[in-house]
This record gives C-alpha cells, sequence and structure tokens, in this order.
C-alpha cells in the first residue's frame, strides 16, 4: 500500500493517465506516453496525488521550462506543454463540457513578453525589498528576477523601484497589520507607441521623498510617458483605488488596434494581448455582418475598443459600462479618431438593457464582453424582448458562457459553432466567440 512521499515509477498512456498495482495516480503535470520517477503527495477518498520527481523518458509534447519559479507561482500553469500541444489541450478540454462545433485555438501572434500590463506585490526578504507575483488563489508573493510574459524593460523598471523603496527608506505594506506604505507596482507598455505606464499603489497620500523618487525614476527610463500615485487606503485584494494623483505626463498612454489610437487610464480595462485582441476583434465584427442602417449596442465596453472598431460599419453604436474612468476614456477614444455615431453612457450593464427593454430602444446588432462572472439573467431576457436578431458575444471564461448560451436558447436564440483564441499563452484561460441569433421571424 502507498504511503506519502513513497517514490514509484509509472508510465503515461495517450491520455496522460497512469495506474501503479492498477490503482489510478494522478500526476501533477504528466503528458501522454512518459517514464516518470514521482512522489506520492497526497492519498484520500478521491485518490491518489503525485508529483513528478524526475522525468525518465519525456513525451514528445513536454516543452523545456525555463522559469525559475514555475512551479511556485502558477501563472503559466501549462509552460511544461509544447505550444501547439497546449493549443490542442486546451480544445480538447472545452469539448467535453459542450456539444458546439470548436474551431481550433488561433494562436497567438507571440507566446512569450506579450503582457502589455503587469501588477507585482512586494514583501521584504533579509530586509531587502523584494517585487514579485501573486501565488495562484492565495496571497502570498513568488519573488522573481524576470517573467517570461513580461516585457524586459517592465521587469527592469521593477528592480529600479525596489532600489528607490530602500534608498528613500519606505516601508512595505503589511496586509496583516495594515502598516507600510508600498503595497503594489503596475506597469503598462502600449505594443505601436512604445509608451510605458507606471502606477504606485500607496497606503497613503503622503509620500515622503515622492519628487526625488519619481525624478530618479523618469532618469533611468525616459520611455516612461507618465507616473500615476494610486492611494489605496482599505482592507481589500483590490489593487486600485479612486482616489489617484498625477506625478509625471498626462496620466495615460496611448496604443492602436487595427488603425485606431486608444487612450488607457490606470484603471480603464484593455486587452493584456494586443496582437490577439486584433485577431479577436476582426471575427467578432465580421460573425455580426452589420449593414450601414443598423444600430450596435456594445455592452460591458470598457474603453470603447470594439465598438469604435464596429463604428465603421453600422449606422449608430452605443456603449454601456459601469466603469467611469473607463466612460470617460472612451468618449476621450471617439474624439481621438472623429467617430462622431458612437455614444457611450456610464450605467450597469443589465439596469441599462432593462431600461431599453421597457422603452423599446431599437437595437439591431448586439456585442457583448462581460467579466469572467458571465452575464446575468435579467440581461438576456431583456435582449429577447427586444429581438436583437444577432448578438455576438465574446469570454474569456467559457464555462460561464456556456451557461448564458444555454439562457439565450432558452428564448429562442440559436448557437452552433464557437471560436476560440488563446489570448493567455501558458495559463489554462482561453478567450471565445460565438454568435447567437433570433430564431423565427
Amino acid at each position: 500500500m502507498l504511503k506519502i512521499n513513497d517514490i514509484i515509477e509509472v508510465k503515461t498512456n495517450k491520455k496522460g493517465e497512469c495506474f501503479y498495482n492498477k490503482e489510478k495516480i494522478n500526476v501533477i503535470n504528466a503528458l501522454p506516453e512518459e517514464k516518470l520517477l514521482v512522489r506520492v503527495v497526497k492519498i484520500n477518498k478521491k485518490g491518489i496525488d503525485a508529483k513528478i520527481d524526475r522525468v525518465i523518458n519525456a513525451s514528445p509534447y513536454r516543452n523545456e521550462c525555463k522559469c525559475s519559479i514555475y512551479d511556485k507561482c502558477g501563472g503559466c500553469a501549462l509552460l511544461h506543454m509544447k505550444y501547439s500541444y497546449q493549443l490542442a489541450y486546451k480544445k480538447a478540454k472545452l469539448a467535453k463540457k459542450t456539444k458546439l462545433k470548436l474551431h481550433d485555438v488561433v494562436a497567438s501572434p507571440e507566446i512569450y513578453h506579450y503582457r502589455n500590463k503587469i501588477i507585482l506585490g512586494f514583501k521584504m526578504v533579509n530586509n531587502k525589498v523584494i517585487a514579485g507575483l501573486y501565488e495562484e488563489d492565495s496571497h502570498r508573493i513568488v519573488g522573481y528576477n524576470s517573467c517570461l510574459l513580461h516585457d524586459e524593460i517592465s521587469d527592469n523598471i521593477v528592480k529600479t523601484i525596489c532600489k528607490l523603496i530602500m534608498k528613500y527608506h519606505l516601508t512595505i505594506y503589511d496586509e496583516d497589520r495594515r502598516v507600510g506604505l508600498f503595497r503594489h507596482v503596475m506597469i503598462r507598455k502600449s505594443y505601436y507607441t512604445n509608451q510605458y505606464m507606471v502606477v504606485l499603489v500607496v497606503s497613503s497620500s503622503m509620500f515622503p521623498g515622492r519628487n526625488n523618487f519619481v525624478k530618479e525614476l523618469r532618469q533611468a527610463y525616459p520611455m516612461i510617458s507618465t507616473i500615476v500615485q494610486n492611494v489605496n487606503k482599505r482592507a481589500t485584494s483590490i489593487v486600485l483605488q479612486d482616489e489617484e494623483r498625477i506625478l509625471f505626463g498626462k496620466g495615460y498612454i496611448e496604443d492602436m488596434i487595427d488603425g485606431k489610437k486608444f487612450r488607457i487610464s490606470s484603471r480603464s480595462f484593455f486587452q493584456i494581448n494586443l496582437l490577439q485582441a486584433e485577431n479577436l476583434y476582426r471575427k467578432a465584427i465580421s460573425l455580426l455582418d452589420l449593414k450601414k442602417n443598423e444600430i450596435v449596442l456594445d455592452a460591458y465596453c470598457g474603453t470603447g475598443t470594439i465598438g469604435i472598431c464596429a463604428s465603421e460599419f453600422a449606422n449608430k453604436v452605443m456603449g454601456v459600462e459601469l466603469n467611469k474612468q473607463a466612460v470617460v476614456d472612451a468618449i476621450q477614444n471617439a474624439k481621438i479618431n472623429n467617430i462622431k455615431n458612437i455614444r457611450f453612457y456610464h450605467e450597469d450593464a443589465t439596469k441599462f438593457m432593462i431600461m431599453c427593454a421597457k422603452n423599446k430602444v431599437k437595437i439591431d446588432a448586439l456585442i457583448m464582453d462581460p467579466t469572467r462572472e458571465g452575464s446575468t439573467y435579467a440581461f438576456i431576457q431583456a435582449i429577447s424582448k427586444l429581438k436583437i436578431k444577432k448578438v455576438v458575444y465574446i469570454s474569456c471564461n467559457p464555462d460561464t458562457q456556456l451557461r448564458d448560451i444555454e439562457w439565450f436558447k432558452q428564448m429562442g436564440y440559436s448557437c452552433n459553432e464557437m471560436f476560440l483564441f488563446d489570448m493567455f499563452c501558458h495559463s489554462n484561460h482561453l478567450e471565445s466567440v460565438v454568435l447567437l441569433t433570433k430564431e423565427g421571424k
């Protein structure tokens, strides 16, 4: 009988499963067709879990992992897989949950250093300030030197910030005791304009040595376009709060999507993988097959990116978004691009849709891109009441999207296929797009 810390040799089959004395062993990160030396780490009613101690014969799908904190961070859970296998794995995993036709996952144009936004916490180690990533599903900070998903300049900016915190004798925030100044740093980078935004998240409006801190950071990295101080005094896991002070620059950076310019402030939503976002938006807009006389609603519109991209194909576009700062940016984005057939509303998407249904507002097509929690039954019910003919639903969580698709079907909408995009390389996450059309006359 197996015991905790027993080391055994196992082989995996073509499905990546392995057995020991006819008993199934769940080996973390095992791949098909491998011979492994594994260590038993858990035994309970659900089965036996083991971790790889040594790979004896590697799977043809195994990738050499070049990240020193891969097993601690958890952000790149699939980094041990070759990229082509990651795409197939994600599709197969989703296929078990739906009977929809799944198209092959569209590969990301860049699979490393693609993130245009990073958020890091701080901790003290041996009287030294260390920046780090949060371990998955925890508040534990894993110190790092560089990340395969970040660009090199962003990582170097973070290292300099750590040195400046030490130089100016500033303190690191302690979540348990609720004391200390520096909580987080957020860096945003624009792909096409190569601008950098640095957001220093602190627990107080008082920032000793602030001017010299900013001056040194700017001198070290002239490509920094703006530096913002965000004040977070609350006991919360939410990183950014409303109180901000612009320490340098305009308080925003600009980037492009399909030739259109977009303003991005600290709290605005903007896709983290820009080149893949362009692929996704093009597919979403093409699925709607918009006509010049049609009215489009862009729900959960963020900074108005996809609605603005769709505006040239429609008569009129409305955008609705709950984040007030994002709406401010969306209005500016429309002005920057000289788009006059779009209007944005600051409101909860469900409340806005219910109001539209009550007032029988004419909407021919809908674009929706909700958060990971998905949409609401009331939102979808209002869509049905308005008899909106076609809906494109973009999701970063296919599980909640599939739930919502069932609600749509209850109200007479059909959906036959799902388009998949690898927006978050090396993670388990997947971006999906579907077209829902109203059945009947």
